[in-house]
């Protein structure tokens, strides 16, 4: 185990290092310039600019100049957001995203393997239709139409909850994001259990089980329901990663200061060095999310060895 996790990590640094490189040169092949502004500046302060921020060395020196700071924990100044590093900017806004992915995908989790299990259990049954239907609907829905349906009808039309805003976190700022966030994952995860578990219930350690006189409640949380999730992990390791990174169009509409709007912002902006520091981020999340599924994929299967 300890091996495979080295390997691994060993892997993992080459490929940060390539993402960091893509990411660096496409920022900088991109027309404009972070400086561009409605009121042109003149040569000499551009070039002071410039100068302050390194930007006016040769391109491979720029490059390895910011490699050389992203090995010291070093992701540097905003170009932006006067006196801010990318590192403040990510501490201050990471938590909104992170409170939210982790809250949608726990729910997300809960509900949706419970109603995959239920319409395998009852297949072909008006549970399972059911169930398939309200799926089909959540991933063919995009979020920038649930946003507002569910803005409309719960916040506006009957009161219950905010419009909008943050608030420190309170939980009736939550709700709405959160479910906006959470119903997508909910489709896709119930889909993905409907398929596993119906497969393993045909397997024929399930037929021995049954044929043992095990309930059939036993039967699916002891041995059907670990083998059906095993399609479900690889699945939650890139999602997570999706979640957890923030979202633009739930926080755009609930005026939410989380890292999506932040991105997008930063990227019209020509903000290179938080763009920079976000794709870091989202990257390095993929990488250890993937090998923990991977990790959670050998618990959950005993063939599976990791040496």
């Amino acid at each position: 185990m300890l091996r495979y996790i080295g390997r691994r990590l060993l892997i993992a640094i080459p490929t940060l290092f390539l993402v960091v490189t893509a990411a660096f040169f496409m920022m900088r092949a991109a027309p404009g310039s972070p400086f561009d502004m409605d009121r042109k500046l003149s040569p000499a302060i551009e070039r002071n600019i410039r100068e302050r921020y390194g930007m006016n060395k040769p391109l491979p020196e720029q490059y390895l100049d910011y490699v050389g700071g992203v090995l010291k924990g070093d992701l540097g100044p905003s170009l932006k957001y006067q006196d801010k590093t990318v590192l403040q900017i990510l501490k201050e806004n990471y938590p909104v995203s992170l409170k939210l992915g982790l809250s949608a995908i726990v729910i997300a989790a809960l509900v949706g393997i419970s109603l995959g299990v239920i319409a395998a259990l009852r297949q072909n049954r008006a549970a399972d239709h059911t169930v398939m239907t309200l799926a089909i609907l959540g991933v063919c829905i995009p979020t920038f139409v649930t946003a507002p349906l569910l803005v409309l009808a719960l916040a506006s039309k009957l009161g219950w909850l905010p419009t909008a805003g943050w608030n420190n976190g309170a939980l009736p700022n939550l709700v709405l994001p959160v479910t906006v966030l959470a119903l997508p994952q909910i489709a896709i995860i119930s889909r993905l259990t409907r398929a596993g578990m119906i497969e393993v219930l045909r397997s024929n350690y399930v037929r021995t089980a049954r044929a043992k006189g095990l309930s059939e409640g036993r039967i699916v949380v002891r041995h059907a329901l670990r083998a059906a999730l095993l399609p479900l992990v690889s699945y939650l390791g890139p999602a997570c990663a999706g979640l957890l990174t923030g979202s633009l169009v739930v926080e755009r509409i609930f005026n939410l200061p989380g890292l999506g709007k932040f991105f997008v912002i930063s990227a019209l902006q020509r903000d290179y060095t938080v763009v920079m520091g976000m794709v870091i981020l989202y990257a390095g999340l993929i990488l250890t999310l993937n090998l923990a599924a991977d990790l959670l994929y050998a618990v959950l299967d005993p063939r599976v060895r990791l040496g």
